[in-house]
């Protein structure tokens, strides 16, 4: 065992074996411990939390005092693999790890949880377990799969419109003239010709909206842009759906592209009304929410490869329809993937690449009653208002 493990084991030790104390009291070790970004709690002999650090309060969406008077089997069920994983180094094994965990509790639901677990050997039956959420790292790795998949549409769209639009729009206008000099029974072949070629012109559009073109940024109020999306959906496609809102009203703004943050926001809508819709919900409803929350911070889309920047505005668009299907989820920001019939699958695939122009990430999580996309966009910055 590192002198490190040891030396967080006896901070441990030192803060469970007495009653918790303001931070500003604590050893110097125990306080490193209570802020540290990953969720740390430690569980007595019968499974009471003794231990959480400001991060497990965030993770369990739970305070100390109210976990001090809490079990784990108050958080989840008792088939629950972590009760194993807790067994197993009561009965022997002192260190375990297990990742992609599913915890589906009265008080906890999350998935792709890494658990790391150790015995505390000053004080038997006590465990350790450091928990991590790793959905955000997969995200961000499905994100930047789907984006390299986005520019390989860029380079196929440059070629189709280079090599094919010219072409057609000779057959387009061949067409016409065909319509216009054949009879009337005759007419509907150049009226069919033309339409095709229409409609391969309008795909070959959609996939040019990919292009590595420049974003201009500016400070865009994100309700201002909320309320102009609402407004649209309810004067049109979902004028069936009832709307919820939940803003904080102090959210700073948001450094961003207003035009496209409506594109985003507007499809997200729209597919969550085509989703109640479909689903013949009695009572559908989509809401939108914003928060302030902290630690999110990514590689910046500028071309400095070492600049970083902070992700601390969360907007959220939550519907209560059917949810997405297992199978399409991980691919769900991939060009061509739907799960409408009728659908191309480039919707979803334009949210993931204007968020990433952004230098933001774009989550989705979902199940039977419950869908929510969560964008972590950046804010104006005191340098970029200058």
């Amino acid at each position: 065992m590192s002198a490190v493990t040891k030396a967080v084991r006896r901070t441990v030790l030192s803060v469970v074996r007495r009653n918790p104390v303001p931070s500003s009291q604590l050893p110097e070790a125990a306080t490193i411990l209570s802020a540290l970004p990953v969720a740390v709690v430690v569980l007595s002999e019968d499974n009471r939390f003794t231990f959480a650090n400001s991060a497990a309060e965030q993770f369990l969406g739970i305070s100390f005092p109210q976990l001090a008077q809490m079990s784990l089997d108050d958080i989840l069920p008792e088939d629950s693999p972590l009760f194993l994983m807790v067994n197993q180094l009561r009965t022997g094994a002192s260190s375990i790890a297990d990742h992609d965990l599913s915890f589906d509790g009265p008080r906890l639901r999350k998935v792709g949880i890494s658990v790391q677990g150790t015995t505390l050997a000053e004080d038997p039956g006590s465990v350790l377990l450091v928990l991590q959420d790793s959905t955000t790292v997969r995200s961000l790795d499905r994100q930047i799969a789907a984006r390299n998949a986005a520019r390989s549409i860029t380079g196929m769209a440059a070629i189709l419109a280079h090599e094919i639009k010219n072409p057609l729009s000779g057959i387009r206008g061949a067409a016409q003239l065909l319509e216009s000099s054949v009879s009337e029974n005759d007419r509907e072949l150049p009226v069919l010709i033309r339409d095709e070629a229409d409609r391969i012109r309008a795909l070959v559009d959609r996939m040019e909206i990919f292009g590595e073109k420049p974003v201009t940024m500016e400070a865009v109020n994100i309700h201002r842009v909320l309320e102009h999306v609402r407004r649209l959906a309810r004067s049109g496609f979902a004028d069936t759906i009832r709307f919820s809102e939940s803003y904080d009203p102090s959210l700073p703004p948001v450094w961003g592209n207003r035009d496209q943050l409506v594109q985003v926001l507007l499809n997200l809508v729209k597919n969550a009304a085509d989703s109640l819709v479909a689903s013949g919900a009695a009572e559908g409803e989509v809401t939108l929410i914003t928060r302030y929350q902290h630690g999110l911070r990514l590689a910046s889309p500028t071309a400095d490869p070492d600049s970083r920047v902070d992700l601390p505005l969360l907007v959220t668009v939550r519907d209560n329809g059917p949810g997405i299907p297992d199978d399409i989820r991980p691919h769900l920001f991939e060009p061509f993937v739907s799960s409408k019939p009728s659908g191309q699958g480039l919707g979803l695939a334009l949210v993931a690449k204007i968020i990433a122009d952004h230098g933001g990430l774009i989550e989705v999580e979902s199940r039977p009653g419950r869908t929510e996309f969560r964008l972590h966009l950046p804010m104006l910055a005191e340098e970029d208002d200058q």
